[in-house]
């Protein structure tokens, strides 16, 4: 069934125009008829679920039928600081951090940050960045999406982040995550291309960053969201499956 994200107040039992772009995406490039059917989320939880009612040459219309609460959220909250990186790094790093169920993400300016963003730039940055993050929601089944914050420097982020344990990943450190922890948040800093300096790793780890080294080969900027979030959710989100019991036939 199609998935689509619809920034507007849903309830079961109405008709509702979709989005331009929406509608856009699924009468003219899936070339939906009427009565196929549709999966609407907002963001705020839960999904619903209709079928396509009417169209005209630039509306769509679609009939909610069926409400399901099915988030699909991790249990685990990780709030993403990643480094900006230059050409569709970034965007790669948002798109799967997403599938694997970050709850937020914020843009970092390092040392060794080459991208710089005016102030227009930087709002269609964040339309598109917010866009990559709904697209990978409408994809993985997730609906809630995750929050993308404005950019800022590593210095404000580390001092003002709060969670239950936070991380500094680099391949100059030594350390790893200790599974007998029980967190409910988590906040990880990434750098990028040239990595963090050696003084952006002692200052983040003076804001109670500990430091986590991903084995011993050196990960791409884009790559290491996917490693860090892979084991974060198999330690402690919804990677592990509780243990079942197996009943077998006398």
């Amino acid at each position: 069934m199609t998935r689509l994200y619809t920034p507007t107040p849903l309830s079961l039992n109405t008709e509702i125009e979709l989005p331009e772009e929406a509608a856009h995406h699924f009468i003219k490039v899936l070339r939906a008829r009427v009565g196929d059917k549709v999966c609407l989320f907002n963001g705020e939880g839960g999904e619903y679920h209709g079928q396509l009612s009417r169209t005209d040459k630039r509306h769509a219309y679609v009939t909610l039928e069926t409400f399901i609460e099915n988030n699909k959220s991790s249990p685990l909250k990780v709030h993403l600081g990643q480094v900006l990186s230059k050409g569709d790094r970034f965007d790669y790093a948002i798109q799967k951090a997403t599938e694997l169920g970050v709850s937020e993400i914020t843009p970092l300016i390092s040392e060794r940050c080459e991208v710089r963003l005016g102030n227009e730039r930087l709002d269609k940055k964040m339309a598109h960045w917010q866009g990559v993050a709904i697209s990978a929601c409408e994809q993985s089944g997730l609906n809630i999406v995750p929050k993308i914050n404005s950019p800022q420097t590593i210095e404000t982020w580390t001092a003002n982040t709060q969670a239950d344990l936070c991380f500094v990943l680099a391949p100059s450190v030594t350390g790893l995550p200790n599974p007998s922890q029980k967190p409910q948040t988590i906040a990880v800093l990434i750098g990028a291309e040239g990595g963090l300096s050696e003084r952006e790793i002692n200052q983040s780890m003076e804001q109670g960053f500990a430091p986590w080294c991903l084995g011993q080969r050196v990960l791409r900027t884009e790559t290491a969201p996917v490693a860090v979030l892979s084991v974060l959710n198999w330690l402690w989100g919804d990677f592990n499956p509780p243990t079942t019991t197996v009943l077998k036939a006398p």
